[in-house]
């Protein structure tokens, strides 16, 4: 069985829709230091547990999403549109 996203804008959809694209950091000030902006750029993570990623709605209404999911059991907790601060959305 397919799992389920809670898109903000097109209700819930399957999970085929949409391509993960890494994870949702925070950017550096346009004034950091390089090392601030290697890290940015190149270091990643590999989480156990509650992680936030983009997500591009690819195959429905082509937004970015921020997506809250559990790494281990792949559970979404929460999804948002990526230009709102706001969390939308729980969990299917």
């Amino acid at each position: 069985m397919a799992s389920l996203v809670p898109c903000p804008h097109c209700g819930s959809r399957p999970r085929e829709e949409f391509t993960i694209k890494g994870a949702a950091l925070a950017r550096p000030k346009p004034d950091a230091g390089p090392d601030d902006w290697f890290d940015y750029v190149y270091l990643r993570d590999n989480p156990r547990g509650a992680y936030e990623e983009y997500w591009h709605h690819t195959s429905g209404c082509r937004r970015w999403l921020v997506v809250a999911r559990d790494t281990v059991t792949h559970e979404i907790a929460a999804c948002r549109d990526a230009s709102s601060g706001e969390k939308e959305g729980t969990g299917a």
